[in-house]
C-alpha cells in the first residue's frame, strides 16, 4: 500500500502458541501483542510494496495475515493498513533421548530465532570390523569386499555415498579389517587408504590423484584433526573421519533423517529397521544384511552384488578366552567419567572379540580408541593410552608432542582463536607449548609468526635467505615472502683442449644456484696405450696437471731377475747347487736391476796323504782322489810312492816297496829278497860281504856268476781291484846262463847263442782275493817248481798260455819289477 500505516507496540503479552514437531524434536514460540503505542509507517516515494518476502514466514492470527520480520519480530496486519509487531519469545524444549545413546544436539529453527533438539545420525566402525549403526545397533561383520556404508534411499544429492573396502587381515582369512574409506560427492571421489596394517597411517587421494591437506574444492573439504582425516561437506551438514583403524560418519538428522540405508542402517532413531536390505526388507540380523551391500569393485572379481551371500563366518573362539587386560580398562576407572554419557559394554565386547580372535595384532586398541573418540565427541576427553603399558602408544614426529585432549581446531598463525567456538577435544600430535602451527597447510611449528617457505624452515620478518635459486626476504603483510632470481658471479671461460677433456656443467659447491663449467676427463678418448715392460720393470703412469690422458714409463721394480723370474730383495735366488745366492738391495747402474750376490758352498779340501783334491763333474766340492800309493810298513810307518817308484825299507834292505798304475788303478807291492843258502864257514876269512842289494851275504867275488835256480818271495796279489788277504809265496827263476854274440865270417853276420834261466817245471795254484765291495773271487797263478838254462828265442812257454791277456800284462809288469830288483842285486 502507498498509504501510511499505523503500527502499535506495547509490553509483551502472550496471545498465541505454536508447536512444530520433526522426528523426536519440537520447538515453541509465543507471539506478543502490543497496544499502547501507535505510529504510522510511511513508505518511501518508490513504488515498491512492503510486505512478506521469501525470507519471511506469514501466518494468520484471528483472521489476519502475519509474517516474520527481522530481529525475530512478527508483523500482523490488523485492518485498514494497521500492523502490529510482536517479538518472538522461545521456550527451551524438553530434551529427548537418542536411540544411539548419544546426547541430542541443538538445531536452529528455520526462522533463525528459536532452536529444537535433534539426534544426529552417527555411525562408527572399528577393529575387525565392528559396527555401530546410526541408531546405536552393534554388530560385527567379517566380509572382505567393498560395501555401502550409507546411501540415500531417495536420491537428493548427485552421486553421493560412503563406502568401505575391507580385507582379510589374518593368515586364516577368518576376520577382516578396514582398508579404504571412500566418499563420493557429485564429481569427486575421496579415498582414505590405510598405509600399514594396524597403524594410524593413511594417504588421501581425490579422483585417484594424491592431494595435500587441507584440500577444498566443489563444496568438499579434507583436513586433519588430531589423528583423523576428516572429509566434510558443509552443504550436507555431514563429515566422515578415518584414521586407518576406525571410522565415523556424522550426518544431520534434518538433512538425512529417514533417508539412509546401507551397513550403517536407517537414521530414524529406531533400531528395529537398521538391518534393512537393498530391497527394503528387514533382515533377521545385521550380519546377514551387511553381506547384501556389496558394490562392484574391479580389484575384487570374487565379489559381486548379484551373488548370493555366503553368510558370516564363525569366528567365536572354540575354547574360553581370557580377555586382554587392555579391554578391562573400558570398564575401569580410566573411562569411568564417560560411562554415564556413553555405555562401554558394546565396545568391551568388541575388544574381547578382537583380543581372542586376533591376539597378535593388538586390535583391541581400536575399541578403546573409538570409545575414547565417541566420549570426546560428547565432551568427555580421556587420556587412556598412558595406561596401556605401551601396547596402544602413539608416536609423534620429533617436532610434535602427543596430547590426548588437544583442540579440535588448532590455532595457527593464519587463523584467529576468537572464531573458534567448538569446545570438543581430539587426540593427536600438536605443537609444543610456546609454539604454534604456522598454517593448516604448512605443518611447521613456529615460535614467532614470520614466514615459512617451500623449504619448511621458519623465517623471521626481515630475514633474507636463498631457496630454489631465488633470493628471498620475509616481509610482514602481503604474501610474506618476496623473491627474485639469484644473481651469479661472472665466471672465467674454461678451455678444454687437451686430449680426452670435455666441458661439463656441474653444481658449484660454494653456490649451488650458479653452475660452473669445468673440464672433465674421459679416459676412453685417450689413444696412448700402456707399454709392455721387460722383466724387472713395471708400468708407471701419471697425469700431468691440467691434462686428462696418462703418460706411461717403465720403471724398475727394485727386484733381481734370473732365468725369467723376479726375486724380491733379501730373498734366495737359485743359480746352481754349488752357490748360495740372494737378491741384494744394491742396484746395477747399467741394468737398473738389483744385483744377485753369490757365495760358493763351503768345501773341505783336506785329503789324506797319497790323495789329491780334484774337481768332480756334477759335484760342488769335488773329492779326494788317490794319486800315490800308500804303503804301511811293519814298523807302523807309511811310504808314499808315485806310480813306477821303488823304495827300500829303511830298516830292512831285503824289503822293496813299489807302486804301479794299471788301468788307472794304483797297485802297491812289497817284495822281499830271498837270499840263497850261504855258509859263512865256506868262505875264506875276509871274503864275506853283502851283495849290492844290501840284503844277502856272499863270499863269492862279486863278479862270479850265480847259477840258475828257483827263488821264493812273498807278496800280495792284486787282480781287477781285488787283493789277497795275506802275502802269497811265489817262485821265480833267477841266475846266469851262457849267452854270447859273435861275428861269423862265413855267414858274414852276427851269430847269437841265447841261454835263458827259465822254468823247467811249473804248477797252477789258486788263491782267494777280497774285493772292495765285500765279495771274494778265486784267482789262479803259476808256481815255478824248478829252473834250468835253456836255449830260447824268447817264445812264450807252454805253461804261460793258460793265462789270459790281462794276466800277461800283469806278468809283464812284474817282470819289469824283477828286472829292476835283479839290476839292484847286480
Amino acid at each position: 500500500s502507498t498509504n501510511p500505516m499505523s503500527v502499535t507496540t506495547s509490553a509483551t503479552t502472550p496471545t498465541a502458541s505454536f508447536t512444530t514437531t520433526s522426528g523426536t524434536t519440537s520447538s515453541n514460540f509465543t507471539a506478543i501483542a502490543a497496544t499502547t503505542t501507535t505510529s504510522e509507517i510511511v513508505p518511501p516515494a518508490s513504488t515498491s510494496t512492503y510486505g512478506p518476502t521469501t525470507t519471511t514466514s506469514a501466518v494468520t492470527i484471528a483472521g489476519s495475515q502475519s509474517w516474520l520480520l527481522c530481529n525475530c519480530t512478527t508483523a500482523v496486519c490488523i485492518e485498514d493498513n494497521k500492523i502490529e509487531l510482536f517479538p518472538i519469545i522461545c521456550k527451551p524444549p524438553p530434551k529427548p533421548t537418542c536411540a544411539n545413546g548419544l546426547s541430542p544436539v541443538q538445531v536452529i529453527d528455520e526462522d533463525q530465532c528459536c532452536w529444537h533438539w535433534e539426534c544426529d545420525c552417527y555411525c562408527t566402525g572399528w577393529g575387525d570390523p565392528h559396527y555401530m549403526t546410526f541408531d546405536g545397533l552393534y554388530y560385527s561383520y567379517q566380509g572382505n569386499c567393498t560395501y555401502v556404508l550409507v546411501e540415500e534411499i531417495n536420491k537428493t544429492v548427485d552421486n553421493f555415498g560412503v563406502y568401505i573396502d575391507n580385507y582379510h587381515c589374518d593368515t586364516r582369512d577368518v576376520v577382516s579389517c578396514p582398508r579404504t574409506l571412500i566418499v563420493r560427492h557429485e564429481t569427486q571421489e575421496v579415498r582414505i587408504a590405510t598405509v600399514k596394517q594396524n597403524a594410524l597411517q593413511v594417504e588421501v587421494t581425490v579422483n585417484k590423484q594424491a592431494v595435500a591437506l587441507p584440500y577444498k574444492k566443489f563444496g568438499l573439504s579434507i583436513y586433519e584433526s588430531g589423528i583423523n582425516r576428516v572429509v566434510e561437506i558443509p552443504e550436507l551438514k555431514m563429515n566422515v573421519t578415518y584414521n586407518g583403524l576406525s571410522f565415523s560418519i556424522r550426518m544431520a538428522y534434518s538433512r538425512f533423517g529417514n533417508n539412509t540405508h546401507g551397513q550403517c542402517g536407517v537414521c530414524n532413531n529406531n533400531t528395529s529397521d537398521d538391518c534393512m536390505l537393498p530391497n527394503g526388507n528387514i533382515a533377521e540380523n545385521c550380519e546377514t544384511m551387511a553381506d547384501h551391500w556389496q558394490v562392484v569393485d574391479p580389484s575384487k572379481p570374487q565379489c559381486s552384488p548379484g551373488l548370493n551371500p555366503t553368510g558370516p563366518p564363525t569366528t567365536t573362539p572354540k575354547l574360553p578366552c581370557k580377555e586382554s587386560s587392555i579391554c578391562e580398562l573400558l570398564l575401569g576407572s580410566v573411562f569411568k567419567p564417560c560411562h554415564h554419557v556413553v555405555r562401554p559394554e558394546k565396545y568391551y565386547a568388541a575388544c574381547v572379540f578382537d583380543s581372542c580372535v586376533l591376539p597378535n595384532l593388538d586390535l583391541e586398541c581400536s575399541s578403546l580408541q573409538i570409545y575414547a573418540t565417541t566420549c570426546a565427541d560428547q565432551n568427555v576427553c580421556i587420556d587412556w593410552r598412558s595406561h596401556t603399558n605401551g601396547v596402544c602408544s602413539y608416536k609423534c614426529p620429533s617436532d610434535k608432542e602427543y596430547r590426548a585432549c588437544g583442540p579440535i581446531e588448532v590455532e595457527t598463525c593464519k587463523s584467529s582463536q576468537q572464531n573458534k567456538t567448538s569446545t570438543k577435544r581430539v587426540e593427536g600430535c600438536f605443537c609444543p607449548n610456546g609454539t604454534m602451527l604456522y598454517d593448516s597447510g604448512v605443518d611447521v611449528c613456529v615460535k614467532t609468526c614470520g614466514c615459512v617457505g617451500v623449504d619448511k624452515i621458519p623465517r623471521e620478518f626481515g630475514e633474507k635467505f636463498t631457496v630454489n635459486c631465488q633470493d628471498c626476504i620475509c616481509l610482514e603483510g602481503g604474501n610474506g615472502i618476496v623473491c627474485q632470481p639469484h644473481e651469479c658471479v661472472k665466471q672465467h671461460k674454461t678451455s678444454c683442449d687437451g686430449e680426452g677433456l670435455y666441458e661439463v656443467t656441474e653444481v658449484n659447491s660454494e653456490d649451488s644456484c650458479c653452475p660452473i663449467v669445468t673440464c672433465k676427463c674421459n679416459a676412453s678418448l685417450c689413444t696412448t696405450k700402456a707399454p709392455k715392460c721387460t722383466l724387472g720393470f713395471e708400468v708407471h703412469s701419471h697425469i700431468p696437471s691440467g691434462q686428462c690422458c696418462p703418460v706411461y714409463q717403465c720403471v724398475p721394480k727394485r727386484v733381481c731377475v734370473h732365468q725369467n723370474a723376479e726375486f724380491l730383495p733379501n730373498s734366495s735366488v737359485f743359480v746352481d747347487k754349488c752357490q748360495n745366492c740372494f737378491c741384494t738391495n744394491e742396484v746395477n747402474i747399467s741394468t737398473q736391476l738389483n744385483i744377485i750376490s753369490c757365495e760358493h758352498i763351503p768345501c773341505n779340501t783336506y785329503c789324506e796323504p797319497g790323495y789329491d783334491h780334484q774337481p768332480v763333474k756334477g759335484e760342488c766340492c769335488g773329492r779326494c782322489v788317490q794319486t800315490k800309493c800308500v804303503i804301511h810298513t811293519a814298523n807302523n810307518s807309511d811310504f808314499i810312492l808315485s806310480p813306477g817308484e821303488f823304495k827300500n825299507d829303511p830298516y830292512d834292505n831285503c824289503t822293496i816297496y813299489s807302486c804301479v798304475n794299471i788301468h788307472n788303478q794304483l797297485i802297491s807291492s812289497t817284495s822281499e829278497i830271498t837270499c840263497p843258502a850261504f855258509n859263512e864257514e865256506s868262505c875264506k876269512p875276509g871274503t864275506i860281504t853283502f851283495l849290492p842289494n844290501g840284503c844277502c851275504k856272499t863270499c863269492v867275488p862279486l863278479d862270479s856268476r850265480t847259477p840258475c835256480s828257483v827263488r821264493q818271495r812273498k807278496d800280495f796279489i792284486a787282480y781287477k781291484g781285488c787283493h789277497s788277504v795275506d802275502r802269497v809265496v811265489m817262485t821265480e827263476c833267477e841266475g846266469t846262463c851262457g849267452t854270447f854274440s859273435l861275428y861269423s865270417a862265413e855267414a858274414n853276420s852276427m851269430e847269437h847263442s841265447c841261454s835263458c834261466c827259465r822254468e823247467s817245471r811249473t804248477t797252477v795254484r789258486e788263491v782267494e782275493l777280497k774285493c772292495p765291495i765285500g765279495h771274494s773271487i778265486s784267482h789262479k797263478y803259476v808256481y815255478v817248481e824248478s829252473c834250468s838254462c835253456q836255449d830260447t828265442e824268447c817264445n812264450i812257454s807252454q805253461s804261460t798260455e793258460l793265462q789270459n791277456a790281462e794276466e800277461n800284462d800283469k806278468a809283464s809288469t812284474l817282470n819289469r819289477i824283477k828286472r829292476a830288483i835283479s839290476l839292484t842285486l847286480k
